[in-house]
Order: structure tokens, then C-alpha cells, then sequence
């Protein structure tokens, strides 16, 4: 799988002209992508267009017109595209009152190192958190609201994520949940990998 390039940056104007229509289609792809693990957690999938799309928007937002400036972006996005047999995805603790962050955040402390795919066998694939942003996100009394992780998977990993039942789960001891993955998921997971 190639590297998201700055060739693949369109300039402001450009985008312009496309952004609508990208912007529907990347809404749509992030739903297929998008996995709920009960009630106030979700997982998105990232995908090399929905890094992309993030990059693009940053650059609409603050017009930035210069290669060094898209270069820094990519540098700062580059983790999360993710590589051949890995997932990437970010990870929401979605909490709306003051009172709830009170509550959650420092009971979820690691929840990161508790998301595990279960491939149809029953192994266990365990998330790991991006290098890059661990330890800014989480300290020993409270976590963050947002937290990057991947999982990294060998030829055999894979060979049985292309069929039967796939599941996420995410096993905290304040916190556990697991969710079905649909078929939708898998093959867009699997189109990643054919890139």
C-alpha cells in the first residue's frame, strides 16, 4: 500500500470545485467503517481517503497554500493510513456533560490497550496504541476522549479475516462490550489491502 503523497493534495481551488462531492462519499465510507461498542464508545476505521479527506479540509480551513505546509500535515497523518494487513482507527469516548467526563474519563484509564478484534476462529487480535500519540493521551489518573490505535496482522490473521464471523470487543474491566463487524466492513477493510 503506497503512502499518501503530496501529488494526492489537490490545491485549494481544485478542491473546491469536488468537495461536495467527495465529502458525500467519504460520509458514506465512514459509515460502513464506523463500529458502536455500547453506549458511549465507537471506533472509526481510517482509510486512505479518510485521511485524505481530513487533511483536505485542514487546508481548506486554514488556507493553506504552501507544499510545506501539506508536507507537515502528511507528516502529522501518516500513522493513521493505515499499512497492508493493518487496521488503524480512532477512537471516540463519546460524552456529552461535564458530569459524564467526571465520571468516565478517569475510570477508562487504558481502555486503548482493551479493543480486540476476534477473528472467526476465536484468536484474539489486540489493538496497540499509535506510538506517536500514547503518551500524550493518557495518564495514570485520567484519558482522553480520543485515542488512535492499530492492529497488525500476519498472513494467517488475515487469511481468516477474509471469512466467517468477525468480531470487536473491547474488554476493560469498567468497560466491556462486543459488536458484530458486518460483511459491508469486512470488504472495505479487504479494499484497503488490495491497493
Amino acid at each position: 500500500m503506497a503512502k499518501l503523497g503530496l501529488d494526492e493534495i489537490m490545491d485549494l481551488r481544485e478542491y473546491e470545485r469536488v468537495r461536495e462531492v467527495f465529502r458525500r462519499e467519504i460520509i458514506d465510507h465512514k459509515k460502513i467503517r464506523r463500529v458502536t461498542l455500547g453506549p458511549i464508545l465507537t471506533a472509526l476505521f481510517e482509510s486512505k481517503n479518510t485521511i485524505k479527506f481530513q487533511i483536505q479540509e485542514m487546508a481548506r480551513a486554514e488556507k493553506m497554500t504552501s507544499d510545506e505546509a501539506i508536507i507537515q500535515e502528511l507528516d502529522t497523518y501518516e500513522p493513521l493510513v493505515p499499512k497492508q494487513h493493518q487496521m488503524v482507527a480512532t477512537v471516540f469516548i463519546e460524552l456529552v456533560t461535564k458530569e459524564e467526563l467526571m465520571h468516565w474519563l478517569p475510570l477508562l484509564v487504558g481502555i486503548e490497550k482493551s479493543i480486540a478484534l476476534i477473528l472467526n476462529d476465536g484468536e484474539v487480535v489486540r489493538a496497540k496504541p499509535e506510538k506517536e500519540h500514547e503518551s500524550q493521551l493518557t495518564r495514570s489518573d485520567i484519558t482522553s476522549t480520543v485515542h488512535y490505535i492499530t492492529f497488525d496482522m500476519s498472513e494467517a490473521q488475515v487469511g481468516k479475516f477474509t471469512s466467517g464471523d468477525l468480531q470487536l470487543m473491547v474488554d476493560h474491566p469498567e468497560y466491556q462490550y462486543s459488536t458484530k463487524l458486518s460483511e459491508g466492513f469486512r470488504q472495505s477493510i479487504l479494499s484497503d489491502w488490495a491497493d
